[in-house]
């Protein structure tokens, strides 16, 4: 039987907390940041997280079940 693998897409952008939540970092803070005002910036600093049937799809993707 093969061995089950993670999806290392998903593993690069997303992260699984210790209580089993998932984040996820903001968008738009990438690159082209002069155009975008401090506060704005400031603002997407922060991760959220994701809750629902994502974030049960990227739970099962980063730990998969044998």
């Amino acid at each position: 039987m093969p061995k089950q693998k993670t999806h290392k897409g998903i593993k690069k952008r997303f992260k699984v907390t210790a209580s089993g939540l998932a984040t996820k970092r903001s968008a738009f803070r990438g690159h082209i940041l002069s155009k975008k005002s401090g506060k704005r910036k400031r603002m997407l600093r922060k991760g959220s997280l994701i809750s629902g049937a994502e974030a049960k799809h990227i739970i099962n993707a980063l730990r998969p079940c044998s």
